[in-house]
């Protein structure tokens, strides 16, 4: 039962995504849920089919995700990246629309760190005049 699966592993902030491309009839499974049922924003699950819309080969995998770290969103942004890496695999073909798309690229944008004096980042200790 030598099934092809293409491998995609994508990173966003504290996120990390181990994703598997199976040919199937279009389903998404991320930790053994149901898309659906992981994901309650429809923007989140729009984010996540947008490789699979742009290279219009959506009802031909079944995606199958194990995603870890950080928050939802960034596990959807982790999870397009993969999902883009691993079609990349199953066909070279796709490397220019999904690079001119962007779902290629790992997001480098990170929390910024807090700093002394400050209650955050950025944010100073309130302000009294008297």
């Amino acid at each position: 039962m030598a099934q092809v699966q293409y491998i995609g592993t994508g990173r966003r902030k504290n996120s990390t995504a181990r994703v598997r491309l199976v040919p199937g009839d279009g389903q998404i499974t991320i930790n053994k849920r149901n898309i659906d049922e992981y994901f309650d924003l429809e923007t989140l699950k729009v984010i996540v089919k947008q490789p699979l819309a742009e290279t219009q080969t959506e009802g031909t995998y079944d995606v199958h995700v194990n995603v870890h770290g950080g928050g939802y969103t960034g596990q959807a942004g982790a999870i397009r990246h993969g999902v883009a890496r691993a079609l990349l695999q199953a066909d070279p073909e796709f490397r220019a629309s999904l690079k001119s798309a962007g779902y290629l690229t790992r997001d480098a944008r990170m929390k910024e760190r807090k700093k002394y004096g400050l209650k955050a980042a950025r944010r100073a200790p309130q302000f009294s005049k008297r």
